[in-house]
């Protein structure tokens, strides 16, 4: 215990009671003495009642070492002091100051085993402390003895070799500091061979290597400098980069794409790449349409530079359409090209990438991974974005000029140019090009509106001119010769030019070229048109030339000595390419001996038509080109074209067929069907009020705007001369014409249909089956009026009228008026001949012709048998003698088999025989007769041998089969 407190004195440590005994006066006061601890202590207190008293203390009295008690309590006192009061609170504190004394002691007591134990621990640091002592002792004697053991001399040389290490280091240092400051210079040079990789690769070493040595005050320009440098060459990086918008060059774009990879900007290269076509695309068509614009205005003093590129559109001239859409187009399509091939690269750039195995593919890193489908995903959706800004800007271009009064051939080219671009456009990203359709679609529509009704009122002028002869053409004459239709016979879609298809049609494999394909080196898909049309311009001339056709021409040169040729057929022969008449000639003899044999054979092929009919073919090829290029408006155009046929088919019926003596003929010369195809045409196409003073009046202004007069026929043509059978050359060149023209319409009738929308396609064919089919039923009453005029059937009946009939002896020998009729028709038959001179005649046209004269005459006679009062059997023998002499006579002079209406005539001949009942039976099952015919069969006939009640019965009859007619 002794050891503890002297430890403790050593170390100014003191017990408790010392401790205690240090405290203030006041503090010391509250301490109770040892025997009042000693009587706390033997006083047994309650736990909980101490602890009572110790958490009733406030506590302020815990708060901190600095509290003033005294001051406190003295604080607390009241302004008027009680003896008592002050007593009990003192003794309060006393009890508390016990309890906390208590406490404190109790705690002593707990702890004091701790305390001994760390004592203890204090002594045995005190005594290692100590012995640390010594040992510093012993090392810094050690330390003296080593400092004098060494010389400063050794000292010295170690120093100087690391000074040396040092320095030489500093002069590497500086080398390569030197040699990084002239890198700006190389780095110049490889940018101005753009040589981007290599110089993007050496900036960024000098950037390594001058980070190396960065603790140089120096290097920190130098530093600055690089980065200057490296962004420097991202400009120009960019810069080459828009360079391949326009024109791609694959080793050009190579460099760029590795300079891009080394800056680890793949995705960054493609968004300015994206950036760059829009832009090139803008710039590309702007400066297009400037340039002609400029050109065109001269020294205006416009801003043509500050316009909008929609407004700058608006102010392209009429001449320089054409020219300036070509350029726009092959602009571009360099751009798009450019843009093809850049795709490619990628894609080439991806399989080489991917072909590697084993260790390249496993170090190929994800961030390489996620560039390449970044690009790829990037250069797809681009397509469409880049297709559609092309798109906008033609439809701007499109659509800033009216083209209603564009030549057809120039609106073709157009249409022809826009279509190719369209074909560009689905090869380019599989679009269906909406855009360029509905624009193209809505300048078509409006232009083939003006066309159409300009071609309509050209094509009534031409009717109306039109003296309807022969136009010559060569007798192997196609269509398909006509330049019009070029494009059926290429079997192509409208945007591939011929050379295309020429070579396409060399080997199945070039075939599937694509426009991409063929052009991806060299050309331009938009530079063929111009070229194109100039051969098909020498091709049309020479496809209706006659110079190949030395027979054709020869006989036409015949006519052309003949006096009796008209001077119109005369001058329609010459060559078409020159203008002139052909010098080419065989000696007349030649012509004059072959003419009988030869010429009906030359010209059983020669298809017959005007010039008028070579028009409107013409016009239907054009019609079916801008059709074929521009299908959304092929319903309009095909109904376009029926109206061509329909006004054709309306004036050769005005001009040559319309009759009144139709009805009353009874021969059903117009069909119903043919009858209502003309109304038809009349209500919908023929403005019948155009002539009249109050034309306004009637029907709304736009009805009659699609409506086209009646066509008159020209003065020139004459109808009324018996010595031309009134006008037979002059019908038969206008029918046959028509005829022909229907052929052609059946032969286009596939090609119309692949055209024509599915809803529309009843449209076609109920025009092919009213209208188109009829052409040739026009025959009929137009060669009818000249059968009724060329023979003098009036001059028959009244020879029939002088015969005696009611003779009593059989006759040998016919009538007169036999031999008359069939003069007549030795004649009809001269002058046919001398019209096929000039004219073919086919045989359908002959046929009808003799169909007609024969009908009309074995009707005459029926009438002329008709009008007998008296007749006996002898007299019904003599008629059927002149029947047949008639018939055998008629036969040599026609090859027309069988005879028509011959059994109209027998079997009205062989009713004179009929009995009473027999002849009831008869007019009910021959309603053919008239009424007239009948009864006189009743009459002449049965009259002496019934009686009138009889008689009035079968009068009765015929009377009720006439009442429906009525």
């Amino acid at each position: 215990m002794q050891k503890i407190k002297s430890l403790m004195a050593r170390q100014g440590l003191k017990s408790p009671q010392e401790s205690m005994a240090d405290l203030s006066p006041v503090e010391n006061l509250r301490i109770p003495s040892k025997e009042e601890l000693r009587e706390l202590r033997e006083q047994p207190i309650d736990p909980q009642a101490e602890q009572e008293i110790i958490d009733s203390i406030e506590e302020v009295y815990f708060s901190n070492d600095s509290f003033d008690m005294v001051q406190h309590e003295l604080e607390k006192l009241p302004p008027e002091l009680n003896l008592q009061e002050l007593e009990d609170y003192r003794d309060k504190l006393k009890r508390q100051q016990a309890a906390v004394s208590k406490k404190v002691a109790d705690l002593i007591l707990e702890k004091q085993p701790s305390y001994v134990k760390e004592l203890e621990r204090v002594t045995a640091l005190q005594t290692n402390l100590q012995l640390a002592a010594v040992i510093c002792t012993n090392a810094r004697r050690q330390l003296s003895v080593a400092k004098e053991g060494f010389t400063e001399a050794s000292l010295g040389l170690l120093a100087n070799q690391r000074r040396r290490q040092l320095l030489t280091g500093l002069l590497k240092s500086l080398r390569t500091i030197k040699t990084l400051q002239r890198t700006d210079v190389r780095l110049s040079e490889m940018l101005e061979e753009e040589d981007y990789p290599g110089a993007i690769q050496l900036c960024l070493e000098c950037q390594k290597a001058a980070s190396t040595f960065k603790h140089y005050s120096c290097i920190s320009e130098l530093n600055s400098k690089l980065q200057d440098t490296l962004e420097q060459i991202e400009e120009q990086l960019d810069v080459a980069l828009s360079k391949t918008c326009k024109h791609f060059d694959v080793s050009h774009y190579t460099k760029v794409q590795l300079a891009y990879t080394l800056l680890g900007k793949t995705q960054t290269a493609m968004d300015q790449l994206h950036m760059h076509f829009t832009q090139a695309i803008h710039n590309t068509v702007f400066q297009v349409v400037l340039g002609y614009v400029e050109l065109c205005a001269g020294n205006a003093d416009t801003k043509f530079q500050k316009m909008q590129y929609k407004d700058l559109c608006t102010h392209i001239t009429l001449d320089s359409y054409i020219p300036c859409l070509t350029d726009l187009c092959k602009a571009l399509w360099e751009v798009m090209l450019s843009y093809h091939r850049t795709m490619q690269w990628h894609e080439e750039h991806d399989k080489q990438e991917a072909s590697p195995t084993g260790e390249a593919a496993a170090a190929e890193s994800d961030e390489s991974v996620v560039d390449r489908s970044y690009v790829k995903k990037k250069l797809e959706h681009g397509l469409t974005r880049i297709w559609q800004d092309v798109q906008l800007k033609v439809k701007a271009y499109i659509l800033g000029t009216d083209m209603s009064n564009f030549k057809y051939d120039d609106f073709i080219v157009v249409l022809d140019v826009i279509s190719r671009l369209m074909q560009v456009g689905e090869e380019f990203c599989g679009s269906k090009s909406e855009v360029l359709q509905e624009s193209i679609k809505r300048q078509s529509v409006n232009y083939f509106k003006n066309y159409h009704r300009a071609r309509l009122e050209e094509l009534r002028m031409f009717l109306e001119n039109e003296t309807w002869e022969l136009c010559p053409v060569k007798s192997n004459f196609n269509i398909a010769q006509l330049h019009e239709f070029k494009f059926m016979g290429q079997c192509r879609s409208p945007s591939v030019s011929p050379s295309r298809q020429a070579a396409s049609s060399s080997g199945p494999a070039q075939e599937q070229l694509s426009l991409f394909q063929q052009y991806l080196q060299e050309g331009n898909p938009f530079e063929m048109p111009a070229e194109h049309r100039e051969e098909e311009t020498e091709d049309v001339l020479a496809s209706n030339g006659y110079e190949s056709d030395e027979l054709e021409k020869s006989v036409y040169q015949d006519y052309d000595s003949d006096s009796d040729v008209p001077e119109e057929l005369k001058q329609d022969f010459v060559d078409e390419q020159t203008g002139d008449v052909p010098l080419k000639s065989v000696s007349r003899e030649t012509i004059r001996s072959k003419k009988k044999s030869d010429y009906n054979l030359n010209k059983t092929n020669a298809p017959i038509l005007t010039n008028t009919t070579l028009n409107v073919i013409r016009l239907v090829g054009k019609y079916m080109q801008m059709m074929n290029i521009l299908k959304p408006i092929a319903f309009d155009v095909i109904h376009c074209v029926s109206q061509l046929f329909d006004y054709y088919l309306y004036a050769v019926y005005t001009f040559f067929g319309r009759n009144d003596m139709y009805e009353s003929s009874g021969l059903g010369l117009i069909s119903s069907r043919l009858r209502t195809t003309l109304n038809r045409i009349q209500e919908s196409l023929i403005d019948m009020e155009a002539a009249g003073e109050n034309a306004g009046v009637h029907g709304p202004a736009e009805d009659r705007k699609e409506k086209v007069p009646s066509p008159h026929l020209s003065q020139m043509v004459v109808l009324t001369n018996s010595g031309t059978l009134y006008g037979l050359a002059q019908r038969v060149v206008a029918t046959e014409s028509l005829v022909f023209l229907a052929e052609q319409f059946e032969s286009l009738q596939s090609h119309l249909d692949t055209m024509m929308p599915a809803a529309k396609k009843p449209f076609l064919q109920q025009f092919y089956s009213q209208t188109v089919s009829t052409a040739s039923e026009l025959r009929k009453p137009i060669y009818w009026i000249v059968a009724a005029k060329a023979i003098d059937y009036e001059q028959m009946l009244l020879l029939m009228a002088g015969v005696k009939w009611d003779i009593r002896e059989i006759m040998s020998q016919h009538n007169v008026y036999v031999d008359v009729l069939l003069k007549e028709f030795e004649q009809f038959n001269k002058r046919l001949g001398d019209v096929s001179r000039h004219v073919r005649i086919p045989l359908p046209v002959s046929n009808v012709l003799w169909e007609h004269c024969i009908r009309l005459a074995n009707r005459t006679l029926v009438e002329g048998y008709a009008n007998v009062k008296k007749c006996s059997n002898e007299g019904r023998a003599l008629m059927q003698l002149d029947f047949q002499q008639f018939l055998m006579k008629l036969e040599k002079l026609t090859d027309l088999r069988p005879i028509p209406d011959k059994e109209f005539v027998e079997t009205y001949i062989k009713a004179y025989y009929l009995t009473e009942n027999d002849m009831e039976q008869f007019i009910k099952n021959h309603r053919e007769y008239s009424m007239k015919q009948l009864a006189n069969l009743v009459n002449v006939c049965l009259g002496s041998h019934i009686n009138k009640k009889a008689r009035q019965k079968l009068l009765a009859a015929i009377d009720d089969i006439d009442r429906p007619k009525r």
